[in-house]
């Protein structure tokens, strides 16, 4: 049999947009919650227009709804694909993961299989790029699975966030240290660990050394490797991720994909306007 292979992803993922216009890639939003109601990440509202407002109001976030989902699903099918790979956020953050796994689970009439990142934002989404890669160079999809679920551990993300307050303020703050102040200057770099929590690598006093430990991680764990994809987001801050971007590819010069796009608006909400995420994908 033929297989026509979908990759569908959230948007939590923060596949990189060259990826997500890619015929053969679908996207359910998640949604950025208000008061006076609710918005589809990315589609009803921007990542800029969650910034303008978190003065007045700092909304929730919740996982795509189950009509969408299904929606997409068998939109899927109606295209005429015979399997779904399904890459997620990681489950140790939020219901999306389990939410596409048991909708997933009811249509028995194309072949599924679902991958846990681990992570979340650019590092859920260069995953998500090396499949596409994959799939669009015919891989089976037996392959593309026992490569997918090896991909979590040779990935990593690390953000740079000056305040802590939307991830406290969302309950998203997991195993990072929470009573880093403000007074102090200090600004941690978080990362996500095996089980897909995020926890503090380090922290440092001031923007411009938070930022540079984060890239020293970064160039920690690519070692020697001489095959790896590179990923930076941004908040509002795309000069200071431009420097960053030039920064990586000095000490990091053999990527072979180097993806640079702004966080999705639901990150965005957990991470303020100012985070920078830098993410490898480390393919020896």
């Amino acid at each position: 049999m033929t297989e026509k292979i979908a990759l569908l992803v959230d948007s939590g993922m923060d596949t990189p947009t060259e990826i997500t216009q890619l015929d053969g890639v679908f996207v359910v939003p998640l949604s950025v919650n208000y008061s006076n109601g609710s918005f589809l990440d990315n589609i009803d509202i921007t990542a800029d227009e969650i910034y303008a407002r978190l003065d007045e109001e700092i909304p929730s976030t919740s996982l795509p709804s189950l009509e969408i989902i299904e929606d997409t699903i068998n939109q899927i099918k109606k295209e005429g694909y015979t399997h779904i790979l399904t890459v997620t956020i990681s489950s140790g953050l939020s219901g999306t993961h389990n939410a596409l796994r048991l909708l997933l689970d009811d249509h028995n009439d194309i072949h599924t299989h679902i991958i846990d990142t681990k992570s979340i934002g650019i590092g859920g989404g260069i995953q998500a790029a090396y499949l596409k890669e994959l799939i669009d160079k015919q891989y089976s999809f037996d392959s593309l699975v026992e490569i997918g679920e090896l991909l979590p551990k040779k990935g990593r993300v690390y953000f740079s966030i000056p305040t802590l307050e939307y991830l406290k303020k969302g309950g998203r703050i997991g195993l990072v240290t929470s009573i880093i102040g403000t007074a102090l200057n200090l600004n941690p770099v978080i990362s996500c660990n095996n089980e897909g929590i995020y926890y503090t690598v380090t922290k440092a006093r001031g923007r411009k050394k938070s930022l540079q430990k984060m890239i020293d991680q970064l160039v920690e764990f690519a070692g020697e490797s001489k095959d790896y994809r590179i990923g930076i987001a941004y908040g509002t801050c795309i000069e200071e991720a431009e420097t960053v971007k030039k920064n990586i590819l000095e000490k990091l010069p053999l990527a072979s994909n180097v993806y640079f796009d702004d966080v999705s608006p639901v990150l965005g909400v957990h991470t303020g306007p100012d985070v920078i995420g830098v993410t490898i994908l480390d393919l020896n």
